[in-house]
């Protein structure tokens, strides 16, 4: 009987699951500083740090799961052994409302905190769009005055300078849903009948800077055929309804007191409208009050924000610079931060209405924006390199990285195959290093040390053609091994 063939066993596939990605050194370290400044400012604001689980049961998580009707789609979720449904967190604002819920009694009134970490969303991938990515938020609960909000919008703008991006390339746009309830309420689309006309009308106003005035309208109405010929059904609104409404699109004014007078008009007598134009007056009288104009701080009726738990003022942190998609084509990078008050999230707990509001940062996105801004000498400096010239006298190496780190400077031994000088060099090009150090017998006996500015030698590489001007102005030059560290923090020093 002939002998079945066994299969050789297959290897793993040496890849991350489709939709997520590895971070190596630099981007992690850019992360590092970037949370690093952005948490700065939230301590700075009186915000306290707050770590809660990556796991929360589906139960917590409840309505505001991206699909309520199958607790495993949007989520990574399984069941435990009581077969009781959890779920990697979606966002960190959902988190919050359990914690605060469960130690209420022992948190100060409000409650201030911030968070940092990944979530997951089970959602099908695309470009640069993961399943895996980082939030940064900031949250008041426990008050009602839109004081809050309006220390939310500041400390937004403060966050982004804070960064690196430069005032003028950023708006903080500030709507109110009152606002939008209240102009709804005009035009005939209050109560729960119009939910779905809601719905539409709220996701055409969103695509307003994707799609022009004619494209919202368009929606408003019977539809939208695109370019590609596919067809998007519309609000069906009547053409009072939808005049209505893009006379709420195009309010925007030159100051925010006109863009908030404006509204004022457009809402009529709805109770819930005026309330949320006050509310906007009151927030813009607040940010103007502590240095933050409308090139910084602007009323803008186009914000809507996605989520269906907002209940008052909403807020996106928009990048206004250009960049190139990839097509090559120039446009503005858009929306990296956005919240607003959420009043009812907590009450799902306790049965009582309890006052929140916040911001959540996209953290990669972000970084995205200032990747796009960073030049070469913007990089993350790597370690000074000393290099091995005798492998026998590692111990006299290992001795001079350690005066190195003891003075703060990042350093360490090259623990290659030190045979190939040039192979050295290659190494600490690609560790992005600024200095070389070179140390061999002839230089040990006479108690010197070489210093190889390597970050002057590209340059000098780019820009000098002859012997002569090398020899003038060397990257190269030796010191006494007694200087060695003073020497290399001196030059570090210059190079920043």
């Amino acid at each position: 009987m002939a002998k079945t063939k066994q299969k050789k066993p297959q290897r793993p596939k040496a890849a991350p699951p489709r939709g997520f990605r590895d971070y190596f050194g630099p981007e992690v370290i850019h992360r590092q500083e970037m949370l690093r400044t952005i948490t700065g400012i939230y301590h700075q604001y009186g915000f306290d740090p707050l770590e809660s689980s990556a796991v929360e049961t589906v139960e917590a998580l409840g309505k505001f799961l991206p699909d309520v009707d199958r607790p495993n789609e949007g989520v990574f979720a399984w069941q435990d052994d009581d077969e009781s449904w959890m779920a990697l967190r979606y966002d960190l604002t959902a988190p919050l409302a359990r914690v605060y819920a469960q130690h209420r009694n022992d948190l100060p009134t409000p409650y201030r905190r911030y968070a940092v970490g990944p979530v997951w969303r089970n959602e099908k991938p695309g470009p640069g769009r993961f399943r895996q990515f980082y939030q940064c938020d900031a949250d008041t609960v426990g008050t009602p005055t839109v004081a809050a909000d309006a220390e939310i919008c500041a400390m937004l703008a403060d966050v982004l300078e804070g960064v690196g991006i430069q005032r003028g390339d950023y708006i903080v746009r500030v709507n109110n849903r009152k606002v939008l309830n209240g102009v709804m309420e005009v035009a005939g689309l209050s109560g729960e009948d119009k939910e779905v006309e809601r719905g539409i009308v709220l996701r055409a106003i969103d695509k307003l800077d994707r799609l022009g005035q004619d494209g919202v309208r368009a929606l408003l109405g019977e539809g939208r055929k695109d370019a590609s010929g596919d067809y998007t059904k519309g609000a069906g609104l009547g053409a009072e309804q939808t005049d209505i409404v893009m006379g709420f699109v195009g309010a925007l004014r030159d100051s925010n007191a006109a863009t908030c007078a404006r509204l004022g008009e457009l809402v009529g007598s709805s109770t819930i409208g005026l309330q949320g134009v006050q509310e906007l007056e009151r927030i813009a009288e607040m940010v103007e009050a502590q240095g933050y104009g409308p090139d910084r701080a602007l009323i803008d009726p186009s914000v809507v924000r996605g989520l269906g738990y907002y209940t008052g003022p909403v807020y996106e942190a928009e990048l206004t610079f250009e960049v190139l998609d990839e097509k090559g084509r120039p446009r503005q990078f858009g929306s990296v931060a956005g919240g607003g008050r959420y009043d009812d999230l907590v009450k799902r707990f306790t049965g009582q209405e309890v006052p929140a509001t916040g911001v959540s940062i996209g953290v990669d996105r972000l970084l995205a924006a200032l990747d796009n801004r960073l030049t070469r000498a913007d990089e993350v400096a790597g370690p000074v390199i000393v290099t091995v010239m005798d492998r026998d006298r590692m111990a006299d190496y290992q001795s001079m990285v350690a005066e190195l780190r003891n003075a703060g400077i990042r350093a360490e031994v090259y623990l290659g195959n030190p045979k190939n000088f040039g192979n050295q060099l290659k190494y600490a090009d690609t560790r992005n290093s600024p200095v070389a150090i070179i140390e061999g017998a002839q230089e040990k006996e006479n108690g010197i040390v070489q210093i190889k500015d390597l970050a002057l030698g590209a340059r000098l590489a780019k820009e000098i053609t002859s012997n002569e001007e090398w020899k003038q102005n060397a990257a190269q030059f030796e010191v006494s091994r007694a200087d060695l560290v003073s020497e290399v923090r001196e030059l570090l020093a210059r190079a920043k």
